[in-house]
């Protein structure tokens, strides 16, 4: 790393005080009633809301949780005035390729646990050593320990601009982009503002949209149909609430340990594999509570829903009854945004934008919703993977899949 630049070793150690005062709410958690026999159809239903937060208030060990993340090296730093907290894992082998993996919402740097070790050391792992990577795993802008916000703004290309400045603090000039939901939209990105150092894109949970070109609807295969229907019916109550009214639906979850659990496990319910199971079929209970924790520990409900104004808010994400909810327009673009302040976000119109020149990889699980054409048509796509399981939080529910697409991706870009 290069030492003229104020990069300090970092280590979680959470006060006593914040877990006592996260048992003490949980305990005084004030239950509401619900409907008889919906079952998750309205919401988490309370029976199974109630079980998993006595499990974090009486058996989650916290302090065992972070201290498996402080096995990997951490760091915090400044760029362009944001704070960016990030982990950064040097792999043994001395020819490794830089890795950037970069984390959706509702996630964090703990989804990529169980792939530090076989992407930075596969020797160890059963793995060919030249296909190693030395990994930088930065908390986005305004989730986790990358806080507080510079200020408004933070949308995907700004993100982006952080962190290409970061990795040429750490002294990597060409390197690889990984990244999924969150991660998917500023992954390009950074491919789009430094091609000559982003040698390949690596994306899954990747969002595509139309953008109402004549025929671009025409001739969906029945995959894709299913997909875009999928799409349309959506519910995206969590969706509109973070993109309109980030900070005011933060109260109740920055107070509320309960209310930050049931809004995060209803994401881990809906959007895991199989789409019928109970989160905890796809996804360990415990790091379902390590990702939970570290929203509540560290204060971020507002911030790390901010993304979602800049991007969906500004570019004018459609929920008229009747019209196509998907649908990223230029016309929009032009209407309702930050008040006082221009419709367009860092990234401008994404329907109007120029596509990207770098290599990119899309691994599509059985639960996205990614539309091959839709992605051609906006990056330069040299390799497709179809899987027939896994869901959105590949990292934590398929890692050896994930691992797997990653290195064959990129064998071929070093």
């Amino acid at each position: 790393m290069n030492a003229q630049h104020d990069i300090r070793p970092f280590r979680i150690d959470i006060p006593q005080e914040q877990l006592d005062d996260l048992k003490a709410r949980l305990a005084d958690t004030r239950w509401p009633d619900e409907l008889p026999g919906v079952g998750w159809s309205r919401g988490v239903p309370v029976d199974y809301l109630k079980e998993l937060a006595e499990r974090w208030r009486t058996t989650y060990d916290w302090r065992a949780h972070e201290a498996a993340i402080n096995e990997h090296p951490q760091y915090l730093t400044t760029v362009d005035g944001q704070n960016v907290h990030f982990l950064h894992v040097r792999s043994p082998e001395p020819d490794a390729l830089p890795l950037v993996l970069l984390h959706g919402w509702p996630g964090g740097v703990v989804d990529f646990l169980d792939v530090i070790g076989p992407l930075s050391n596969p020797r160890a792992h059963g793995g060919d050593p030249t296909e190693a990577f030395h990994l930088v795993i930065p908390s986005l802008p305004g989730f986790g320990f990358s806080t507080p916000l510079a200020g408004p703004g933070m949308g995907a290309a700004r993100m982006a601009g952080v962190l290409i400045e970061l990795m040429s603090q750490l002294g990597y000039e060409r390197y690889g982009v990984q990244g999924y939901d969150t991660g998917s939209w500023v992954a390009p990105e950074m491919g789009k503002q430094a091609p000559d150092r982003v040698i390949g894109v690596h994306l899954n949970a990747m969002l595509t949209f139309p953008i109402g070109v004549d025929g671009e609807l025409d001739g969906l295969t029945e995959v894709e149909q299913r997909r875009w229907a999928a799409m349309q019916n959506f519910n995206d109550g969590y969706l509109q609430c973070n993109s309109k009214r980030p900070q005011t639906v933060a109260y109740g979850l920055h107070d509320s340990p309960v209310g930050q659990l049931a809004w995060i496990v209803e994401k881990f319910k809906e959007f895991t594999d199989p789409e019928d199971g109970l989160p905890e079929d796809s996804v360990d209970r415990d790091r379902i509570l390590t990702d939970v924790s570290l929203y509540w520990l560290t204060g971020t409900a507002a911030s790390a829903a901010q993304v979602y104004y800049e991007e969906i808010s500004a570019n004018a994400w459609s929920d008229t009854a009747g019209e196509e909810k998907a649908e990223w327009s230029a016309e929009g673009a032009e209407g309702e945004g930050a008040e006082g302040e221009s419709a367009e976000s860092d990234a401008g119109d994404w329907a109007a934008s120029a596509p990207g020149t770098v290599p990119t990889g899309v691994l599509v699980s059985v639960h996205d919703v990614t539309i091959r054409r839709w992605a051609e048509r906006d990056h330069n796509v040299v390799r497709w993977t179809e899987l027939d399981r896994g869901g959105h939080f590949l990292a934590m529910e398929q890692p050896d899949l994930l691992v797997a697409d990653v290195r064959e991706f990129f064998a071929k870009l070093r």
